[in-house]
């Protein structure tokens, strides 16, 4: 039985004025998404965890596949969760990588 499934891989990028930016983010790319795991681009030695920790909830959803109406298929601008830090995290899809249910959890696909 085939039991793969496709999860799109992510790259996260920071946006604004850097003069507006309050937190020591840097404005250009910052990591990727590629399976489960984050990889950051070279360079990139510090992300604040308060942006990380805004984010963290969104990447899972934004890498399975959605209605093209729904806000988490076009909403891709976060913005930074101290509010008066003028910097945005753009979430974009950048691929695909295909994924084996057996090599992703022990949980059989009858579920037990």
């Amino acid at each position: 039985m085939d039991d793969n499934f496709t999860l799109f891989d992510l790259e996260v990028s920071v946006e604004g004025d850097p003069k507006t930016f309050v937190c020591s983010h840097v404005a250009g790319p910052a990591f990727q998404v590629i399976s489960e795991n984050l990889v950051f681009h070279s360079g990139i030695d510090q992300f604040s965890m308060y942006a990380l920790s805004a984010l963290l909830p969104l990447l899972p959803a934004k890498q399975r596949p959605t209605h093209p109406h729904d806000w988490m298929t076009t909403d891709a601008l976060i913005a930074c969760p101290d509010p008066y830090c003028g910097a945005k995290f753009r979430i974009k899809r950048i691929g695909e990588t295909v994924r084996s249910h057996a090599e992703s959890t022990r949980v059989s696909l009858d579920g037990n």
